[in-house]
């Protein structure tokens, strides 16, 4: 019986020792670095641009009679909104430091924005204004959220103007063309929805002053000096291509840490 339980022991002492080295013997376990997260992409709105654009505006016009064929006293003629559409294109270059923007733009528009009121001077004839074109040449400052960018603009503004007076029948008793420079003031916001591609909405003020207009009938003849003042408001929606920045055209670019 001792014999047995001896035996037996020895038996445990050497199964013990065996698993202890086997244990022993065994390699680590490996391990494995997780990969770096990358890196986030941001947008880039460096670079040069072209674009088209749509929308509608009003141009506030009053006249003031000055002199006329038949001196009459000076006095108010009243005022009038000539409203309606416009479409467009402009080109500029953007240039990107952190999440601020800077810009130059070019922009011209046709424009077909006709108004019209009642004399207070000769009723019932009457005086209208339109608005054939106008161009801008402005600065920009932006601020950047990745692809969402907003704006503030200013610089120069140029417009062409057609002046007509009627009689209270709407014969046309006399006209002017006029070219008128002023300034500009607008925001915009702007969406990049693709590394070339951004889409967006802009508001501008043009102040275009007052000028004495001399308007002619039919034969070339001086008929009457007007002096009008004129200001005007525009709504955009415009949609830019960007050829592409420092970092390539259109990439969008990651972020350097």
């Amino acid at each position: 019986m001792k014999r047995h339980l001896g035996w037996v022991f020895a038996s445990v002492i050497s199964i013990a020792g065996f698993d202890g080295a086997s244990a022993a013997d065994l390699a680590a376990r490996p391990y494995t670095k997780a990969p770096p997260a990358p890196a986030p992409v941001l947008y880039d709105w460096s670079g040069f641009y072209i674009g088209v654009n749509g929308g509608g505006g009003s141009s506030r016009n009053c006249w003031d009679l000055v002199a006329d064929i038949f001196a009459t006293l000076p006095g108010p003629e009243g005022c009038h909104n000539a409203t309606g559409g416009t479409a467009g294109g402009q080109i500029g270059y953007r240039w990107q430091t952190a999440s601020w923007v800077f810009g130059l733009e070019g922009q011209g528009n046709w424009a077909d924005f006709r108004g019209s009121n009642t004399s207070l001077l000769f009723p019932p004839d009457f005086n209208r204004s339109r608005l054939d074109a106008f161009g801008l040449l402005t600065g920009q400052v932006g601020y950047a959220w990745n692809n969402v960018l907003l704006y503030v603009k200013g610089g120069a503004a140029v417009v062409g103007n057609r002046y007509d007076a009627f009689s209270g029948t709407g014969a046309l008793l006399a006209r002017a063309d006029e070219t008128r420079w002023g300034g500009t003031v607008g925001a915009g916001l702007e969406f990049g929805f693709a590394p070339n591609w951004s889409i967006g909405v802009e508001y501008d003020h043009l102040f275009m002053g007052s000028r004495n207009v001399n308007l002619t009938d039919a034969a070339g003849a001086f008929f009457e000096t007007e002096h009008i003042r004129q200001e005007v408001d525009i709504g955009l929606v415009r949609l830019n291509w960007r050829f592409g920045g420092f970092g390539g055209l259109g990439a969008p670019v990651a972020a350097r840490y």
